[in-house]
Order: C-alpha cells, then sequence, then structure tokens
C-alpha cells in the first residue's frame, strides 16, 4: 500500500528536508524540525502524491487515505493525550497547505478544526477560561465558512462589527466569553441562512471538508494566476497538513508571531517580526490587528510605545533567539518562522527560507558566504536571477521635492508612481492599457495577487511588515507601504482621505517602500548604483559562467548602458530602427519610391553617412568587442505612409505625386508581411540596399580602428535566411564591399558573416547553410512564431489558457519551448557544427534575458546570449546558474 501519510512530533519524524517534493516545504521542515529537537506541535503529512491522485480520480479520497489519516490522528492523540471530537477534553487541528516551494497566502488554511457546540464546553472547562474557548469557536465557524462552505465571509465581519458596536467597543479583545457565545450563534444562523443546512458538527466531517478544501485550493484562481508569475508547474500539487492546535489567544501570558532571522528587506543580520499578545496567527498575517515590534531595537527605531516581545516576554524571546540562529546554521539560509507562545510555552509552527528583496537577497548571499555558512558558489546559487531587475532602476532622487501626505510602513522597498486605482480588476485593467498604477486597498487578500501583480505599487491602510501585502509585495519586487492607518479608504467612493485631502481614482502618488511615505504626484528619479553586494556576487558569478552575455542593442545609451551592466558585445544590433529617424526617413521613401536601381543607388547615397554614422557610435562603445549587425529586416511598406492625411505630405517630400505614392503603398502591401518580402528576400531583390549598409559597417569599423587602435569586431547578420544560396548570394555582396573597403582605406579588420536562424527550414538545413556562415544567431522570437504557428501579437487572448491548461508548461514567447523550438534549435546547432566545427552560436530573441532558456542554452553548448541592456546582470547571473548546475553531479 502507497504510504501519504506521514507523521513528525512526539520524537517521531517520518520525513524531512530531502523529502520537500513528496511533503511540501512546510510539512519537509516541520518533520525537519522535529527531528533536531525543537518544540513542535505533533502532526501528520498528507503528500502531494495524494494531491494528484485526488484530482485524477475525481476529487474523492480512497479508504487507504482514510485509515492513514486515521492512524495519524491516533498519533497526534497519543502525544498530546487529548481525544479528536471528544467532549470533556477535545483535541482541535490546523489544517493547512504546503507546496514545493513558498505560496504565501495563496492556498487555505483552517484552524481551530474540532470545535463543535459540546466540545467547545469542554475546551472552555479544561482551560478554564471560557472567554477563549468561544473565541476560537468564533474564529473556526467564520473560517470553516469561507474556506470549506465557499460562503461570503463578509458577512460574518459585519456581524463582529455590529456586536462591537453595540456594545461601544473598538477592539476584539474587549469582547467577553457571553458576547462571544452571542456572536457565534449569529453566526450559525448566517451559516443556515446562506447554505440552507446547520454549521457541520461532527469533527471527522469537518476535517475531510478542509482537507478537500485545501486540496481544492490548489486551483483556485489566485493560486494558478501566483503560479503561472513565478514558472510553478500546475502538476506538482500541494501537501496537506494536519498539526495539533496550539493556542496563543489564551490571555496575556499568550501570543502568536510570524519572524524572520536576517531583514527580508535589507538582509541586515537582525531579528526582524511582528507579534502580537493575545492572538493567533492569522491576526498578524491578514492584517486584521496591527502588531507590535518583535525587538526593542526595531519597537525604538519607528518610534512606536507598545511593548516588544523582548521585552514584554524576555524569558522567552530568549529562547525563540536561541531557536531563530538553530534554524539559520541548520538550513543555513535566512528562515521565515511562525511560533506560537501558549500559556509561556513556546511552539515552532513553521519554518521556511524567507521571501526577500533582491537587494536582501544579495546582502543575505555575500553575508553568509563571509561568514562562512556557504560557498561563494552557493552564494551565487541563492540569488533568484529574475529579482535583480529590482536593482537596476531607478530610485527616489533625495533631492527632489516631495508632497508627502501620508505615512505608513516602509513594507517593501523600491519606489513608485502611478494613478491611483481600488481594485484589482481595475489594476489590472489599466495596466493592460499602458497604465502606471498604484492599488490601494484597506488590507490585500489573496484574491488580489493578479492586481497587485500588475500594479507598479501597493498602498494598504491596514496590516504590518508581515502581512499578506508585505510578504507578497517582497516575493513580486513591487515597492510597498502598508499600515498607512490615516488612510481612510472608500473603495465604494472610489477615494481616500488622509490629513483633510482627498484623493480619487487616477489622481496621480508616489510611494516609497524604503520610508513608508506616501506623496501626491509624480517624484523625480536618479539611476541606480550597481556596486558593493552586487559587483561582489556578479564577480563570483563571472568566475563560473561559460556561455557569454552580450546585449541587443542599437543606440548610443543603450549600448552604454549594457557594457556599464558587463555585456561582453553587441549580439543583435537592429538597424532597421534607425532608418525611422526623423532626419532620414524620406530619404528611405525616396529609395523605395525609385523606379529603378540609379534612383535606389541615389536615395541610398544619402542614407551612406547617416549609417556610418550609427555603426561608427556604436563601436566606439563597444571597441575591441563584437557587434552583430543585422541588415535590414522589416517589409518597406512599414516606412511608408497609411494614412490619408500623411499622403500629401509624404509625396511632397519625396517629390512623387500623391497617385504615385499611394499605388506604390498598394503595391507593396502585403497580406501576412511577417512572411513576406522582407529580409534577405530584400536584399536579393534589392542587393544595393545591403551593399549600403555593409559599406557603412566597414568604414565605420575602419574608423574607429584608425582612431582608438582599438578594432571592432563586425559580425554581419542575414536575416530569414532559409536556403543555401540566399545566403551565398548576401555573402558575395558583403565580402565584396568588404575588400573594395578595406583596399580604399589600407588596412584590414577582421569580421564574420552569419545568419539568423528563425525559419524551420533553416534549422533543417542548417549544415549545408554552415557551409557559408562563419555564425548562427538564434531569432528565436520568430523561431517561435513560425514553429508553432502562433503571432506573438495576438497570442496574448489564449496563451494563458494554454499554460493554465498545461497544453505549454510557460508562454513559449517569454521561455523557450523545449521540446519543440529548442529541439530545431539543438538540431541547428549540431549539423552547424558538423559542417563547420568553429561556428558560432547564440540566441538574440527576448528569451536571451530568461533563465529558464538560458539554462537550455548552456545544456546545448551555444556560445552566448544576448538580452536587452537591463537584462544583461540576470543573464550574467543565470549563466553561471545553468554552468554550476551542469557540473554537479547530482
Amino acid at each position: 500500500m502507497t504510504q501519504y501519510v506521514y507523521r513528525f512530533g512526539g520524537g517521531v519524524a517520518d520525513g524531512g528536508t530531502g523529502d520537500k517534493n513528496l511533503l511540501g516545504g512546510k510539512g519537509a521542515n516541520l518533520a525537519e524540525m522535529a527531528s533536531i529537537g525543537l518544540p513542535v506541535p505533533p502532526g501528520f503529512t498528507i503528500s502531494t502524491e495524494m494531491c494528484t491522485r485526488y484530482y485524477d480520480e475525481g476529487e474523492v479520497f480512497p479508504d487507504e487515505l482514510r485509515e492513514q489519516v486515521a492512524d495519524g490522528i491516533a498519533h497526534i492523540e497519543q502525544v498530546t493525550g487529548k481525544t479528536f471530537g471528544d467532549a470533556s477534553d477535545p483535541l482541535l487541528v490546523s489544517v493547512r497547505s504546503g507546496a514545493r516551494v513558498s505560496m504565501p497566502g495563496m492556498m487555505d488554511t483552517v484552524l481551530n478544526l474540532g470545535l463543535n457546540d459540546e466540545t467547545v464546553e469542554g475546551l472552555a472547562k479544561k482551560a478554564d477560561d471560557a472567554r477563549f474557548a468561544w473565541d476560537s469557536y468564533r474564529r473556526f465557524i467564520q473560517m470553516y465558512a469561507d474556506v470549506v462552505l465557499g460562503l461570503d465571509h463578509g458577512a460574518y465581519e459585519e456581524a463582529l462589527e455590529i456586536a462591537k458596536e453595540d456594545k461601544g467597543y473598538h477592539l476584539d479583545t474587549e469582547m467577553t466569553a457571553e458576547d462571544w457565545q452571542a456572536l457565534v450563534g449569529e453566526y450559525k444562523k448566517i451559516t443556515l441562512d446562506e447554505q440552507g443546512e446547520p454549521f457541520p458538527q461532527d469533527a471527522h466531517d469537518q476535517l475531510w471538508g478542509a482537507v478537500g478544501a485545501v486540496f481544492g485550493s490548489w486551483n483556485a484562481e489566485r493560486a494558478k494566476i501566483y503560479r503561472r508569475i513565478n514558472d510553478i508547474p500546475g502538476g506538482w500539487g500541494t501537501a496537506v497538513n494536519v498539526q495539533a492546535m496550539v493556542f496563543g489567544n489564551m490571555g496575556e501570558t499568550s501570543a502568536t508571531g510570524v519572524a524572520f532571522t536576517r531583514d527580508p528587506s535589507t538582509g541586515d543580520k537582525a531579528y526582524y517580526g511582528e507579534w502580537l499578545i493575545n492572538a493567533q496567527g492569522e491576526d498578524v498575517v491578514a492584517g486584521i490587528r496591527t502588531p507590535q515590534y518583535l525587538t526593542k531595537a526595531a519597537r525604538e527605531e519607528a518610534g512606536a510605545k507598545p511593548a516588544s516581545m523582548e521585552e514584554a516576554m524576555s524569558e522567552t524571546f530568549g529562547e525563540l533567539a536561541r531557536v531563530f540562529d538553530k534554524l539559520e546554521t541548520h538550513y543555513r539560509d535566512m528562515q521565515d518562522i511562525e511560533f506560537t507562545v501558549e500559556r509561556g510555552t513556546l511552539w515552532m509552527l513553521q519554518t521556511r527560507s524567507g521571501k526577500r528583496t533582491a537587494k536582501a537577497a544579495l546582502k543575505i548571499a555575500v553575508d553568509m558566504a563571509a561568514e562562512g555558512l556557504i560557498t561563494e558558489e552557493e552564494a551565487v546559487s541563492r540569488v533568484e536571477p529574475a529579482a535583480l531587475d529590482q536593482l537596476l532602476h531607478p530610485t527616489l532622487d533625495p533631492e527632489a521635492e516631495r508632497d508627502v501626505i501620508a505615512k505608513g510602513l516602509p513594507a517593501s522597498p523600491g519606489a513608485a508612481s502611478g494613478i491611483v486605482v481600488f481594485d484589482a480588476d481595475t489594476a489590472e485593467a489599466k495596466s493592460e492599457h499602458g497604465r502606471d498604477v498604484i492599488l490601494v486597498r484597506v488590507e490585500t487578500s489573496p484574491e488580489d495577487i493578479h492586481g497587485m501583480h500588475a500594479a507598479k505599487g501597493i498602498l494598504t491602510a491596514r496590516g504590518g511588515m508581515t502581512s499578506h501585502a508585505a510578504v507578497v509585495a517582497r516575493g513580486m519586487g513591487r515597492p510597498g507601504v502598508s499600515g498607512a492607518g490615516n488612510v481612510a479608504i472608500d473603495a465604494t467612493e472610489k477615494d481616500f482621505r488622509v490629513a483633510g485631502r482627498e484623493v480619487k481614482e487616477g489622481d496621480t502618488i508616489t510611494i516609497d517602500g524604503a520610508t513608508g511615505e506616501v506623496m501626491m504626484g509624480k517624484v523625480a528619479t536618479i539611476q541606480p548604483e550597481l556596486a558593493g553586494d552586487f559587483g561582489t556576487l556578479m564577480e563570483w558569478a563571472d568566475k563560473v559562467r561559460r556561455l557569454r552575455v552580450r546585449t541587443n542593442a542599437e543606440t548610443p545609451d543603450d549600448c552604454r548602458t549594457a557594457r556599464e551592466f558587463g555585456a561582453e558585445g553587441i549580439g543583435l544590433c537592429r538597424t532597421e530602427h534607425m532608418f525611422f529617424d526623423a532626419d532620414r526617413i524620406t530619404a528611405v521613401r525616396q529609395m523605395i519610391l525609385a523606379s529603378n536601381e540609379a534612383g535606389r543607388r541615389a536615395a541610398l547615397e544619402k542614407l551612406l553617412p547617416e549609417q556610418r554614422g550609427d555603426f561608427k557610435q556604436i563601436f566606439e562603445i563597444m571597441a575591441g568587442l563584437p557587434v552583430t549587425i543585422r541588415l535590414l529586416d522589416p517589409p518597406l511598406h512599414e516606412f511608408l505612409p497609411h494614412e490619408d492625411g500623411e499622403f500629401e505630405e509624404v509625396a511632397e517630400a519625396a517629390d512623387v505625386s500623391v497617385d504615385t505614392l499611394k499605388r506604390r503603398v498598394s503595391e507593396l502591401h502585403e497580406f501576412n508581411p511577417m512572411l513576406g518580402h522582407r529580409g534577405c528576400r530584400l536584399g536579393v531583390t534589392y542587393p544595393e540596399i545591403y551593399e549600403m549598409q555593409a559599406r557603412a559597417i566597414f568604414e565605420a569599423a575602419c574608423e574607429v580602428a584608425e582612431e582608438s587602435g582599438d578594432a571592432p569586431i563586425p559580425e554581419v547578420m542575414v536575416p530569414l535566411v532559409s536556403t543555401k544560396r540566399e545566403l551565398e548570394l548576401m555573402k558575395a555582396v558583403i565580402d565584396e564591399t568588404a575588400k573594395a573597403v578595406f583596399d580604399e582605406k589600407s588596412r584590414t579588420l577582421d569580421y564574420l558573416v552569419g545568419t539568423m536562424i528563425e525559419l524551420p527550414r533553416a534549422a533543417l538545413r542548417a549544415g549545408e547553410i554552415a557551409e557559408e556562415a562563419e555564425f548562427f544567431s538564434f531569432g528565436t522570437n520568430d523561431l517561435t512564431q513560425t514553429t508553432l504557428g502562433v503571432s506573438r501579437d495576438d497570442a496574448g487572448r489564449f496563451l494563458t489558457q494554454y499554460v493554465d491548461k498545461g497544453i505549454f508548461p510557460r508562454d513559449p514567447f517569454v521561455s523557450i519551448d523545449i521540446e519543440g523550438v529548442g529541439e530545431l534549435i539543438e538540431m541547428a546547432a549540431e549539423r552547424g557544427r558538423g559542417t563547420r566545427a568553429a561556428i558560432k552560436l547564440g540566441i538574440c530573441g527576448e528569451h536571451g534575458g530568461d533563465p529558464a532558456s538560458i539554462a537550455f542554452c548552456e545544456k546545448t553548448g551555444l556560445d552566448y546570449v544576448s538580452a536587452s541592456p537591463y537584462r544583461v546582470p540576470i543573464a550574467r547571473l543565470a549563466a553561471a546558474q545553468a554552468a554550476l548546475k551542469s557540473s554537479d553531479p547530482r
């Protein structure tokens, strides 16, 4: 019989850290903590394999699972001395999710399970605290109704608020046992009215309902969105952790908290976290109550009055600090910990590698290497390459004027400006229309995940530094300000008021996640300085990576930025962008409208000095490095006017009649221009175009070599080749032009002629094409389009559903389709090398900045990847990690 249930606690640990795929991160770590002697409430984990089977078999539980769960409950009963469902001394449990990788807030949890009208009385008597028992029962009903029964949690929240108003209370902690008992009655009535059935009283029915709900939450919309954003496969499933409850809401000697062993925002080596006296964990993470600081230093720095845990429970805090140190040393990483104190006794409920900002990730990795906890190579592997994007963009100018209207907690560093929106759907819609938005909420919930991802920044009125908004914002790299309590939000009227000022939806604000400030209007920014930990980690990465990293750039600014970020040349310089310049578009159009070769050459002669100047600037910046220049690629009609109002102006500038211009536009019109008269097909038809571009390249290269003594290395790329003969013709034009220029300049330069592999036929015939090509650059954008028969400009309408349904593991325009496009690349590389052993191979599509695609390039043995300037550091780090992974025998 397959084992689906794994016990932990009470001297038992059926699993451990190595079982993360089977038990999920939470279950594996609970077992590991139990095995190293930490105080963990006993429990058991239902494996991810069961989740997969649950979905495969129509969402039913097999009898063998029911038998194993019964054994798991017996284990908890044996350790605690309590009995599940017993009216006199009831065992209560929590039911939580636990995927392989942390997905904070995305899946469901049920606490205090096992309470009913009888067991609540037994709990009250056993604990000698009726208030605690009825408080726990009302929490359970509210959570179970929401998570398992699918009822509107707002109705329960409203009933609680009315009950407090009737009594004149401001805080939940003011409610008495009798108040909670009355509210339980109201909650049960709401449940009956909403679903037509009473609240379930049988503890075992409650348990199976909760287990099914946790499995079900794996495919909740918010979880699917989170998986899509973070490239988590849908087939992994989640584990379910059932654990004996310990209670932080048993009076003033009880508490609950969330903590990190280092600061997840800055990476500083200091305990970081929040806690609440007389509360349960959901009160902290959901932002229901504003928590207190964990340490005295943090409280004093914030100027807060409520005592820190270090001050109020010094002995227990000391025990907690020792656990922090033990866990960080054991796992050799910064830990995110949940704990509960029940009447002075400390219990550990969870540990996991904590979500952190890019800045913190860099500092923690570099510091831990310096401390000897990890090696330099492990430090390189610890930082998520895509997270570096947070560091590579501007921050607020400290000298800029700021109209500060509010201040909250600095929940997630970075700064962002945008228009105010008050719900996730609007944030997503406005973002899709190109607007920068700031999502403003009283508090965020997991259902807001799509809006948080779309927003440039997040502002909440409630919640602390470990609330849902804060944790998710840090994980996504979004600037965040939480707990801005003086911001009064009216989501219905779509405005908020603060300090006598009104801010409406659509108004622009700026938030600074490093200071917690909220400002009216847009605040000026400055460029980041990339040194310190960033520079150190990049040095370590460069030591181990094999793949070279180039950039896709055609402007001097982009070239300079890329070099500053460590680019080792240019992998793609698109020349068509230069043709659209306002000063030369007229000459381009004259060339297109010319009726014969002489007319085209006359127009091209005007363009030659402009092109030469373009290439000279690039070669000066990239002196000594390879520069791959793609000859003209787009169809000619793109350079001509399309609107009626433009024809007269263009005709006059080009010295032709409007009728002639319209006739030429009509002649050039194509039904499917992506597959039409473009790329090398233009060069075959009008070789004088490529001749002019080649002359500009070689003349510019000779000038730079003459002036600087540091010769650039031009790599001339012929686009859209599908046959050897096409490249043979174009290479002859390029070589003849190079010889003519070198004769004129009395000098020679090294250069290469190659092609972009962007058509399936070119990949299939790569062996014979390599007879002419000295390099292949895989144009993965077009190769993906032509292989899949999918337009990247239109595919957004359906690709999300394709990913959700498992047709593609991820968007093939974001990460290479390994099975299809990847196989063509591997085939072309193998056949190309078979003909020309030293052929240079690289990719220059957008995939060149995608870590998963870079790992594929390493495995395939390509020579380089080329990425947009701001993704060059990401590519450098990803290439290093790919090299380390390929050399790891495991």
